[in-house]
This record gives C-alpha cells, sequence and structure tokens, in this order.
C-alpha cells in the first residue's frame, strides 16, 4: 500500500532541506525560501528562492536538491530566483538564529541598514555573544570566515575561536 503525498508534504520537505553550507539550518530558516507553489493536478512545483548575496555557490546545490525532493514525491520542480528584493538576516527565523547558535556560530542581529536614503554611521562598538561561553568580550580576527557571509572572531574568555553570521 503506497502513501498518498499531499502538497503539504512536498512542500514541507522543500522546507527543510537543509544549507549546503551551514547544514544546521534549513533553507525555510535561513529565509531563502521565498514560495512554494504546489498544482497537484498537474503535479508540478514552482518554488522561489533568493539567495544569500548575488553569486552564492550555494544556490546550484539547494537548486538541484529542490528538484529531488520533488522528484521523490512524483512532482516536476521549476525553480525560480528571485534576486529582488536583496535578501537580509531579518528574514531568518528565531528558530534558525538559535540553531546557529547552538552549532557554535554567533546569530546575526538586526540587520543596521535602511532601505534607501542616507545610510547611518554607528559610533558604537558592535557587540557579537560568543555562542560556547556566552561572554560579549569578542574580537573580530578576520571579516570574512568559512564563507563569505561569515566571520571569523575569537572569545577573549573562553579563548575559542568561532564563526559570526554576518547581518545583511
Amino acid at each position: 500500500m503506497s502513501a498518498v503525498i499531499t502538497d503539504l508534504s512536498v512542500a514541507e520537505a522543500i522546507s527543510h532541506i537543509p544549507d549546503p553550507e551551514v547544514p544546521v539550518i534549513s533553507i525555510a530558516d535561513l529565509g531563502i525560501l521565498r514560495s512554494v507553489e504546489v498544482d497537484e493536478g498537474a503535479h508540478r512545483v514552482t518554488v522561489t528562492i533568493t539567495p544569500t548575496y548575488s553569486g552564492c555557490p550555494a544556490m546550484e546545490a539547494i537548486t538541484s536538491r529542490i528538484v529531488f525532493e520533488a522528484d521523490s514525491r512524483g512532482y516536476a520542480a521549476e525553480v525560480l530566483t528571485r534576486l529582488s528584493p536583496a535578501w537580509t538576516t531579518d528574514w531568518m527565523s528565531d528558530e534558525g538564529k538559535e540553531s546557529l547558535r547552538r552549532f557554535g556560530i554567533a546569530p546575526p542581529g538586526p540587520a543596521t541598514h535602511g532601505h534607501s536614503g542616507p545610510v547611518a554611521v554607528s559610533l558604537h562598538k558592535r557587540v557579537v555573544t560568543c555562542p560556547n561561553c556566552g561572554s560579549d568580550d569578542t574580537t573580530e580576527i578576520a571579516h570574512f570566515g568559512s564563507t563569505a557571509c561569515k566571520a571569523l572572531r575569537r572569545c577573549e574568555s573562553c579563548r575559542e575561536p568561532f564563526d559570526e553570521f554576518k547581518a545583511i
């Protein structure tokens, strides 16, 4: 006896796809999954995604995984890439940010940019909490970490290095 596959199961499977670069967070919790439209009659699914930045190397792997998940449930997939509006870390879910922290990556704070007008200049020190010990006494070692969207930091309390997911 075979199980009946519904639009909920294919949409849920797609939303749970892990990010290839940071596999502790799903594409839905990362905020790059914009929409999943399922046509059960035609057995087609249209998925819209927004890359974290243009040229993100993970997009090809994410697209392939979306096609695989849809195909394994009997659906043909069309994956659309939407560049506007540009992705922002504000689209990340609280659950996704907590997953990053538990994994040892400092999650981003709120993005500090506006959508138009002058760029605000801040004269205060940006505080990043160590995901290992919780100390706010951290230092940026390199502006780019293991991926372009992360910075490499060190905790001055526990002395452990860690990635910070930069607010964009």
